[in-house]
């Protein structure tokens, strides 16, 4: 059985330009917790934000000076 060529495929312009502004290590990063603790994350990242929208709520009711 013969050895077939590598398939040469041509990167694509657009997504090299994105790749350059893409951190990769927070991607191995998170790859290397379970599904569970990227859940958890994803939970807490959750909370964050809502507490963030109720503060911010919370301050536009209030009266300006």
């Amino acid at each position: 059985m013969a050895d077939k060529p590598a398939l040469l495929i041509e990167p694509d312009p657009v997504i090299e330009a994105y790749k350059q502004h893409v951190d990769r290590t927070l991607i191995r990063e998170n790859l290397k917790l379970t599904v569970t603790e990227r859940f958890e994350k994803l939970m807490a990242l959750q909370c964050f934000a809502e507490e963030l929208r109720r503060a911010g709520q919370a301050a536009r009711r209030q009266p300006r000076p």
